[in-house]
């Protein structure tokens, strides 16, 4: 292909990381109107990202299952334009079951719920299926030498997505309308707010799905491309996530059979539910050094898995989808809980927010990941020195341009002010980074533990936007993670990604972990899950140097 042809591949092959923005930041808004519409807990309304995220991991793992069966590379055989068709038509056929699951269903009604819940859950197959494709895709498309800067660029769409998704998402749900928390909740008992809407968005969702599909199918310049990496068996790690697929799926399932409905639930129950989902957390950490110790003393069976920066990267991408993903999903139920009734204020000091005056912060916060995204991605347009350093500093504030764009009016000059010092904060960190993966993570690490602890100490716009930062520290992580934890791994570099993209599975266990934290203690001090994801991050950075100069890998 000439290199005119590439770029117009990739201006197809990004059209996914759009949807995978938009759908993922939209369940930031429609987490808190399932809270409030079916009347269930935080722990509950925080399943709709363990249906979403789980449904990555699910994916993943049954392709590389039926993989190992047949002694063949599934997505190899269909090819990565195929493989990423199949996922449109899959998450269109999820969006679709989005309608009939929710057909004459009322408020209170938690059954519907769970019905919701399966049909992101297909959504989700098709979007891991989308993923495990589309990431290789983008780095075969050119040299792989600039591969990460193309998934950079990609990233950028793809959290422009993730900063309009929830403004268009509650200005369907919600309207354009200012109502007290108190008004919603009526509106929504007289059912002047129904699924309705909801059905609409998710038809002209799963329509998009299929147009995309048709745009794959039918694109001349989109190549078909094969990987001619031979399939490698790694039977032990096979085994390792099967059990712990298992010890999963038996916690959270005694979890879900504890909801009856009832109104009042002890405090032992309560508990029981907080240990369960730190079991099932204990089981991801304990398979990542079972895998790392085992492998060390006798390499045979396990894959990709002997290499330990793939084994601790794992653990990395877990932690950091895991804190992407809760800091945002608990961040409606902080706005909107009261704290102080007298005053009608929220745990923070700062006034209630209803579910639709949520959604501008939840598109801020994104928008903090598209903002480092565009700037990881302009390594692509091989800048001069020189003009490289200013482009540093403008594009973050052109990109806070388009996000204030999005929300027109939605925010106070104090609340601008506040973030642009965040992005301040973030520029700095890019300069003292120097492109370094290693650094970088070890710089944006070290700045999203000291966010969230600000956020936990503090009151007012102060902890507001130390919460909010954590979008800008996480926006350059996912590359360097990836770039560090596959480097050397030759061979198994196919099967080493595959199993990093298992590890989204950190999406749909760390947020209910610290939703139920939240319903048994405090909204804010379950944010210490955020300061422990990233405390990890910091120490995978250190950890992972050493390996790999130990193993003279060049990064």
């Amino acid at each position: 292909m000439t290199s005119q042809n590439n770029k117009s591949a990739l201006t197809t092959l990004v059209t996914v990381f759009f949807f995978w923005g938009f759908i993922a930041a939209s369940n930031g808004v429609f987490i808190p109107f399932c809270k409030t519409y079916f009347n269930i807990d935080q722990f509950q309304s925080q399943l709709v990202d363990f249906a979403f995220y789980g449904a990555y991991y699910i994916g993943a793992l049954a392709l590389f299952i039926i993989s190992s069966a047949v002694k063949k590379d599934i997505l190899n055989k269909w090819g990565y334009k195929n493989g990423i068709i199949y996922g449109l038509l899959l998450s269109a056929v999820g969006a679709f079951i989005m309608y009939p699951a929710t057909v004459g269903a009322e408020q209170g009604q938690t059954a519907v719920f769970y019905l919701v819940l399966f049909a992101l859950f297909i959504v989700g197959l098709g979007f891991s299926l989308q993923q495990t494709t589309a990431n290789p895709f983008a780095i075969a498309l050119g040299d792989p030498a600039t591969g990460s800067h193309r998934l950079n660029l990609a990233g950028g769409i793809n959290s422009f997505g993730t900063t309009i998704g929830p403004v268009v998402v509650a200005l369907v749900i919600f309207g354009t309308a200012s109502v007290s928390p108190e008004e919603l909740v009526n509106m929504i008992k007289n059912n002047e707010i129904t699924l309705s809407t909801v059905q609409m968005l998710y038809l002209g969702v799963g329509f998009l799905f299929l147009l995309a599909a048709a745009l794959f199918y039918f694109s001349k310049k989109l190549p078909a491309l094969k990987s001619d990496t031979v399939f490698e068996p790694a039977n032990k790690a096979r085994n390792l996530l099967i059990i712990l697929t298992v010890v999963i799926v038996a916690c959270f399932g005694y979890i879900f059979s504890t909801y009856s409905g009832e109104t009042v639930v002890s405090e032992t129950l309560e508990n029981t539910r907080l240990i369960l989902l730190f079991v099932a957390l204990f089981a991801v950490v304990a398979s990542v050094f079972i895998a790392n110790s085992s492998a060390s003393k006798n390499a045979v069976g396990w894959g990709a898995m002997k290499y330990p920066q793939l084994v601790l990267g794992m653990l990395a991408i877990f932690c950091y989808v895991g804190v992407e993903v809760t800091i945002q999903s608990n961040l409606g139920e902080l706005l909107k809980q009261v704290a102080d009734k007298v005053a009608n204020l929220n745990p923070l000091g700062l006034p209630i927010l209803n579910d639709a005056q949520i959604a501008p912060f939840i598109s801020l916060y994104w928008g903090g990941l598209m903002i480092g995204r565009w700037v990881g991605a302009i390594t692509v347009f091989n800048p001069s020195k020189g003009l490289k350093k200013w482009l540093l500093i403008i594009v973050p504030y052109l990109a806070f341009g388009v996000i204030l764009l999005v929300n027109y009016g939605k925010y106070s000059s104090d609340q601008i002010l506040f973030f642009c010092v965040c992005i301040a904060v973030q520029i700095a960190g890019f300069f003292m980074a120097k492109d370094n993966p290693v650094n970088t993570l070890k710089i944006f690490a070290s700045l999203g533990v000291l966010g969230m602890l600000i956020g936990l100490f503090t009151t007012g716009n102060l902890a507001l936007f130390a919460f909010l930062s954590g979008g800008l520290f996480c926006s350059i992580m996912w590359p360097c993670i990836f770039t560090l934890s596959i480097a050397g791994l030759g061979k198994y570099t196919s099967q080493g990604s595959a199993f990093l993209i298992m590890m989204i599975l950190g999406g749909a266990i760390i947020p209910p972990l610290q939703g139920k934290i939240a319903d048994i203690f405090t909204i804010q001090s379950s944010y210490w899950i955020a300061v422990m994801c990233f405390a990890y991050l910091l120490f995978y950075a250190f950890r992972t140097k050493t390996v790999l100069d130990k193993q003279g890998v060049k990064y």
